[in-house]
């Protein structure tokens, strides 16, 4: 995801994993947070080189997509599929391409990865999960 002026704030990173734990085109790294107070999951993946996060959250239902715990992307690694719905994400954009919510997109998490580390920047909406 772009940068904004909160990333440049390292106090309110939150650190995720190694950088090394993301292969392109493989497993997700998923995490508890919560939206709007209530209890949710977020992921990020490195799809194009690039490390990307959404929460895990269907647009067409909001059910988790993930098939097999971190397993977002499709066979060839090309696209997240919601593993309910059948709705077909692109990785870079969360933008649904094919399913019922074809025009609707992922919610983007504000990640970086900088120093080996992939970290997530909380929002208003998008906050930590402490003391899982």
């Amino acid at each position: 995801m772009a940068r904004d002026a909160r990333m440049s704030d390292q106090t309110s990173a939150i650190p995720l994993c190694a950088s090394a734990d993301l292969a392109d085109g493989g497993r997700a790294h998923v995490f508890d947070l919560l939206e709007h107070g209530q209890p949710a999951r977020g992921f990020v993946l490195r799809h194009g080189g690039q490390v990307v996060g959404y929460l895990n959250q269907c647009a067409h239902v909001p059910a988790e997509m993930d098939w097999k715990e971190g397993q977002f992307l499709d066979d060839t690694g090309q696209w997240i599929l919601c593993s309910i719905h059948g709705a077909v994400y692109e990785p870079a954009s969360g933008y649904c391409v094919g399913g019922p919510c074809r025009g609707k997109r992922l919610k983007a998490l504000q990640v970086d990865e900088r120093d080996g580390q992939v970290s997530w920047y909380p929002s208003v909406t998008l906050t930590p999960a402490f003391g899982d």
